[in-house]
């Protein structure tokens, strides 16, 4: 082969590789961007309904609500304007709900077609009234004053307490249950995976004989193939009715539950990266630490684990990933339940179940629709918190 033909291949090899890595790049910037595009127009959204208006008697001092308070008014967990800063008056609500206590179907006449009138009698009539309809049903001309509701903010999206997207007239979308529900069951399945996992790599890379190494090492790995739901149909047949029986509790599908079938599958990850980062200790290194008079157990703790820190760092944070990101088999073991964790015996939400239960069926562009792909931006923030901070912890032990 001449040096023409030759030189032209690798050239052409070259491409093909300087192609491939460009197009995954791209790729990669493409989704997040995407993914940050969809998320972050959430806060530019009211969290009432497009079509839906909400007003009240023009007399009412209340003209501005955020969401929480509009969602307690029409839960009647607040019944008094006063205290919402307004005037001492019960507060009379109207909607598709409540109609039925103040008119007849004889008064709204055919299809409703009376409403609008009624509600502008109701609005003039009734000083402590706020009605809720779909512009389609209000009158053209409302005798009344519109509320005004802010956008979505940043803080009362992260900080509140109940996740209700498809509530009316107004999305309630606290997330901070879905937060501390992911990182509760993340963190109870590293406390169990993290251990296990390194202690059983260092078993097989210094302490298994070879026939038996090589026995594991295949079906460990083979433990990483197997898909989630798999694992979610074994955590839901066999730890939670076990959970449920050891602990009495009412229903089996817990935190901790979660938090045993992450560890499970994230124990494959950490266990083949970390014995092969073990195993990979020069042997000069091992005979030096025998020969200055260390023990083989000492040799292992302070010769063989430094060294191989940084592949262990990286089955290690493989491992948080999986079981940070984790969906299927979460979404069946937990509960589903998207309250403030308290402890591991109760049920939870985490952020990735929650989109995979809810992402199929929301409108495109809608609220809710916005308010996932923000929860992914959260997923994404947590997992790039984490690995920069293994790296940071990782970076300041070799430094010392």
């Amino acid at each position: 082969m001449n040096k023409v033909v030759r030189k032209y291949i690798e050239n052409s090899v070259v491409s093909v590789l300087f192609t491939s890595s460009l197009v995954t790049t791209i790729t990669v910037i493409f989704i997040t961007f995407f993914l940050f595009y969809e998320g972050m127009g959430l806060f530019r959204e009211k969290p009432l309904e497009a079509d839906f208006i909400i007003a009240v008697n023009k007399s009412n001092t209340v003209k501005k609500l955020d969401n929480q308070q509009i969602g307690a008014v029409f839960n009647q967990d607040i019944t008094n304007w006063k205290e919402l800063g307004g005037d001492s008056l019960p507060i009379e609500i109207l909607s598709l709900y409540t109609i039925e206590n103040y008119y007849s179907e004889e008064d709204l006449g055919e299809d409703f077609s009376l409403l609008p009138q009624k509600i502008n009698e109701f609005l003039e009539q009734t000083p402590g009234a706020i009605v809720c309809f779909t512009k389609a049903f209000m009158p053209e001309k409302i005798h009344g004053d519109e509320i005004h509701i802010d956008n979505i903010e940043l803080l009362q999206f992260l900080k509140g307490k109940s996740w209700l997207p498809t509530s009316q007239p107004v999305a309630q979308l606290g997330i901070l249950p879905l937060i501390l529900g992911t990182l509760w069951v993340s963190l109870g399945a590293i406390l169990i995976a993290l251990p296990l996992g390194v202690a059983s790599a260092i078993y097989m890379a210094e302490v298994a004989k070879p026939k038996l190494r090589n026995l594991l090492k295949p079906v460990i790995e083979l433990l990483s193939g197997i898909p989630s739901v798999v694992y979610g149909f074994f955590g839901l047949i066999i730890i939670v009715p076990f959970i449920q029986q050891l602990f009495n509790v009412p229903v089996g599908e817990t935190a901790l539950a979660g938090s045993i079938v992450l560890a499970i599958m994230a124990l494959p990850t950490i266990i083949t990266i970390s014995e092969d980062a073990i195993r990979t200790t020069p042997l000069a290194l091992r005979e030096a630490s025998l020969a200055l008079g260390a023990t083989r157990w000492q040799t292992v703790l302070r010769v063989v684990i430094p060294y191989s820190k940084s592949g262990i760092s990286a089955g290690i944070i493989l491992g948080i990933g999986r079981a940070i990101g984790e969906t299927m088999a979460v979404l069946m073991v937990t509960g589903n339940a998207g309250t403030m964790p308290t402890s591991f015996l109760q049920p939870v939400r985490t952020i990735p179940a929650t989109i995979a239960a809810e992402l199929g069926e929301v409108p495109m562009g809608g609220v809710h629709y916005k308010a996932l792909f923000m929860l992914g931006i959260i997923l994404f923030l947590i997992n790039m918190i984490i690995n920069i901070s293994v790296e940071y912890i990782k970076k300041g032990r070799v430094g010392r």
